[in-house]
């Protein structure tokens, strides 16, 4: 791992999630499933929201960091 840069939760399960539903759309596609590869696409979506958010609460925390750095 890289020093300093450490993953919340969020970042991690998001970043799961949407290689989950990468893989589900490429299955789908492959077995001609519309389901699956519908659900690939929904569970994508959510692992960028998820790790979109999680990206945020970090960005935050340095934020508060940095300024309770400066007082």
């Amino acid at each position: 791992m890289l020093k300093g840069f450490v993953m919340n939760k969020d970042q991690v399960q998001g970043r799961i999630d949407k290689a989950k539903g990468k893989v589900k759309q490429v299955a789908g596609k492959v077995t001609g499933s519309e389901k699956l590869k519908d659900e690939g696409t929904v569970d994508e979506a959510a692992g960028t929201v998820q790790s979109t958010y999680g990206d945020t609460k970090e960005k935050a925390k340095d934020a508060i960091k940095s300024g309770a750095r400066k007082l």
